[in-house]
């Protein structure tokens, strides 16, 4: 087995950060799934800029949409809906062989909905509504607004990817929201078998964060030498924390009552693990971060270079101490990570507004 699939035998999926009809029409997830065991796939605006304009078999769709005078965003759902059925239908036996824990591919609302609660849920239920499969996951920001709309869309059996985390303080949120929508799911006679959830915590776009407050921390007369040795660590610091806490939340008594009718707790997903410093490994998120009852979502990159380089281990639950040691040194060090969490959520939905009027330009 290459690291990849040793990475599964060890509990933790690793799911796809890309889609695109050249993936699904020239075989490439399928030879993905068969030999290295990728048993997921996520999708967001930028990836499907990326694929409409650069895939050739897109070109036959868009003109025949455009002659029907389709508005961009109808159009635009028009072209990925398809591959994430198609997506999903790859997906389908490991969704089958595993009972439902595994095998999803993700649908992001737009992202013009982040703000907007019940625009997200509506949006929400006519994508899962219009995919038509049951491994889909519709992807919804943790923002204030999205919170709302996870705990609705759960209770209406609907099941989620929550994207856009990047603290503590939005995991704990995200998972209260999830309990609180199987609460009401159940109490309104429904099955939460069915229902599964996933909470993505960026990890890169921390760490670069951080790097650079540390360095305006050095320039303005810290320590250098001890501000240069919490450098590169924030991330993954803040991801054995966040399993940690995943840990209590899903083995407490108010979980066990819903757990006892079937429901799944929300998983780890750890998101944003291409490595953006070319100091650091180009492994260092997948690597520090394997345990059980976790996903990895990699870019096509970092994929690569773990199958290549990579070593499987079970490492998720080593140095808690350190990581909960080194966000108390960032602390006393003046970096706040809760401000930090929301300083990147901030300019995560911008940045995925971005990619979204980019793409809906392209296709106008």
């Amino acid at each position: 087995m290459n690291s990849l699939q040793q990475t599964k035998q060890l509990g933790q999926s690793i799911w796809l950060d890309n889609l695109s009809r050249t993936l699904i029409h020239e075989g490439g997830l399928q030879r993905l799934i068969a030999e290295d065991g990728i048993s997921g796939v996520t999708s967001n605006p930028a990836i499907f800029f990326n694929a409409i304009s650069k895939s050739p078999y897109y070109r036959d769709d868009v003109a025949r949409l455009k002659a029907a005078n389709t508005s961009a965003e109808p159009l635009y759902e028009a072209l990925v809906i398809p591959d994430i059925q198609a997506a999903c239908d790859l997906m389908r036996p490991e969704y089958e062989r595993t009972h439902g824990r595994d095998g999803y591919v993700s649908l992001e609302v737009s992202p013009a909905l982040a703000h907007d609660a019940p625009g997200t849920v509506a949006a929400g239920l006519r994508l899962k509504a219009a995919v038509e499969r049951k491994n889909l996951l519709v992807k919804v920001p943790a923002t204030r607004a999205g919170l709302t709309a996870i705990e609705a869309l759960i209770a209406q059996g609907c099941s989620v990817n929550v994207t856009l985390m990047f603290s503590l303080a939005h995991v704990n949120a995200v998972a209260q929201a999830y309990v609180r929508g199987l609460q009401r799911l159940v109490e309104a006679g429904g099955d939460p078998r069915p229902v599964k959830s996933v909470a993505s915590l960026f990890l890169s776009r921390v760490d670069t964060l951080v790097d650079k407050q540390l360095e305006a921390a050095e320039r303005t007369g810290g320590d250098a030498l001890a501000l240069r040795t919490l450098h590169g660590r924030a991330g993954i610091a803040l991801a054995k924390l966040a399993y940690r806490d995943y840990q209590k939340t899903f083995t407490s008594e108010a979980f066990a009552k819903l757990a006892v009718q079937g429901a799944a707790p929300q998983f780890m997903l750890w998101a944003s693990t291409g490595t953006k410093n070319a100091a650091y490994s180009d492994v260092m998120y997948v690597e520090s971060l394997i345990g059980p009852e976790t996903i990895n979502t990699v870019p096509d990159a970092t994929l690569n270079a773990f199958r290549d380089h990579g070593k499987a281990a079970a490492t998720l639950e080593d140095g808690m101490a350190d990581a909960q040691a080194h966000f108390n040194a960032l602390a006393k060090a003046g970096i706040d990570m809760r401000a930090v969490g929301e300083t990147l959520q901030s300019e995560g939905v911008t940045l995925f507004e971005q990619a979204f009027e980019q793409l809906l330009k392209l296709l106008a």
